[in-house]
């Protein structure tokens, strides 16, 4: 009996931990550790690396907040500015006019025009072609932005674009 608290005190033997135990404890450790880093690591290495997209977007357009949500669901780092005035930013950007859709972004010196999936826009950065862009003209159903619950989805064209009206098709989607 403890004479300060008046209550029991039991004593406990220590435990004694074997080499063998604390070894393989330091090797379970080790292996989690580098899961870690390497499931994380990586992609923290992966996110620093990864461009920020500037997007460009009517304040009130509800599809252009869709395409921003799918970017960033695949990965991108996206920064959007909301603007009255989007003919202004595809001019000073060299959008042809055929090519225009309801929002402008711009990563790593290409314009991405409408609602280019974030597949392509990583294929565009990995090959990194002798473009201006890439533009998925109009508003096609089914684009990311513009899925329709119980509307089937439109076949769209991805076009890669030069800024003096040249385009040619960059991907397909759809049947």
């Amino acid at each position: 009996m403890d004479k300060q608290t008046g209550r029991e005190s039991i004593t406990v033997p220590p435990r004694r931990v074997s080499r063998l135990t604390w070894g393989g404890s330091v090797v379970v450790l080790v292996a989690a550790l580098g899961l870690v880093v390497a499931v994380f690591g990586g992609r923290a290495g992966e996110a620093a690396r990864q461009s920020v997209i500037e997007v460009y977007k009517d304040p009130a357009c509800g599809c252009c907040s869709k395409w921003v949500d799918h970017m960033r669901e695949q990965g991108f780092v996206v920064q959007t500015t909301d603007t009255g005035d989007l003919d202004t930013i595809k001019a000073s950007h060299g959008v042809p006019r055929q090519m225009q859709s309801c929002h402008t972004a711009l990563v790593d010196g290409y314009v991405i025009e409408g609602h280019v999936p974030a597949a392509d826009v990583q294929r565009l950065l990995k090959e990194r072609p002798a473009i201006a862009g890439l533009a998925v003209p109009g508003m096609p159903i089914g684009s990311p932005g513009m899925e329709m619950p119980g509307v089937q989805a439109q076949p769209y064209e991805v076009m890669a674009f030069e800024r003096d009206g040249g385009a040619r098709v960059f991907a397909r989607h759809g049947s």
